[in-house]
């Protein structure tokens, strides 16, 4: 879980990149046009492009998402204190309202490490991680560097043992690099939220109620994708809540961007389609990954 207290902007260093792929992006609209160059060497090349078998499909409609004081009230039941006393889900969580999305199709797992593995070796790209000194610029005290060293790449090579668990230590910047490369981009807040509530608004990717078993939270560090929890992962029923928060292409606020989900170390009340926090686009951390997303007629062509 990430405190309140990492709210606040945090300088980071930057590793320098010797191609154009791997310059450390400043801005988002660097990553914009990393992003352009990528997608233009995929119509150019024969670039990795993802299966949509892998992908689940969103219909387009309107779809209810937010949350009211019932289901706040039981976030807050369920969440440790100081998460209620700072009211984290009444400051950041919008209340119910319906949008109107065109239709998409979603990863139904986080991107693993392995798959950015492929990414690096392909385009140079830099490897997931950070020094220790740029971690504690960031301002996170929950988790400290000792937990970041055991997700630090040799290499081009992620941590022995984790490659089928979701790749963190990445920034937006990294994770828009990625999805292009892929053919892909981003979701949107609400693509994202509408695929986890699904057409229905659920609480969660299942239904209305809690069931521990289908989400990897309370624990002690990542854990594989899809498979690990066999119950999570269906054919409507996408692998959303636990392991890691995910980047979104959304905007939270001024200089911060919208991460959606709960990750590994959260409490249930965390762990809902609605919960939504933002962080400075440059943030790396364990707790943060990322999935890729298509408009209908990219992933029709997958």
């Amino acid at each position: 879980m990430l405190p309140p207290s990492t709210l606040r902007p945090a300088g980071i260093d930057r590793v320098p990149f010797a191609q154009a792929a791997r310059r450390g992006p400043g801005s988002g609209r660097h990553a914009d046009r990393i992003a352009l160059v990528l997608s233009a060497a995929c119509v150019i090349a024969a670039c990795v492009t993802t299966s949509t078998a892998s992908m689940l499909p969103v219909a387009a409609g309107s779809f209810v998402l937010g949350s009211g004081p019932e289901e706040r009230a039981w976030a807050y039941a369920h969440a440790p204190a100081g998460v209620h006393a700072q009211g984290w889900y009444d400051a950041w969580e919008r209340p119910p309202h319906r949008v109107a999305l065109a239709a998409f199709s979603i990863d139904r797992s986080p991107v693993t490490q392995r798959a950015y593995a492929e990414f690096v070796r392909q385009t140079g790209h830099r490897a997931p991680g950070i020094s220790e000194s740029a971690y504690r610029r960031q301002g996170f005290g929950v988790h400290p560097y000792r937990t970041v060293r055991g997700y630090l790449w040799h290499g081009d090579a992620p941590p022995p043992g984790l490659g089928t668990h979701p790749v963190v230590l990445v920034d937006r910047d990294d994770a828009r690099a990625y999805c292009a490369w892929k053919g892909l981009r981003l979701p949107t807040e609400a693509e994202w939220e509408a695929a986890c509530r699904g057409p229905d608004g659920r609480r969660f990717p299942w239904g209305d109620r809690w069931e521990p078993g289908r989400v990897h939270a309370g624990a002690e560090g990542t854990a594989p994708v899809a498979g690990s929890k066999p119950s999570a992962a269906g054919p409507d029923t996408p692998e959303m809540l636990g392991n890691v928060f995910e980047w979104t292409a959304s905007a939270f606020a001024p200089g911060r961007a919208t991460l959606k989900g709960c990750s590994w170390d959260d409490a249930p009340g965390t762990c809902r389609c609605a919960f939504r926090h933002g962080r400075p686009a440059a943030t790396r951390h364990v707790l943060i990954g990322f999935r890729c997303a298509a408009d209908a007629s990219r992933a029709d062509r997958g």
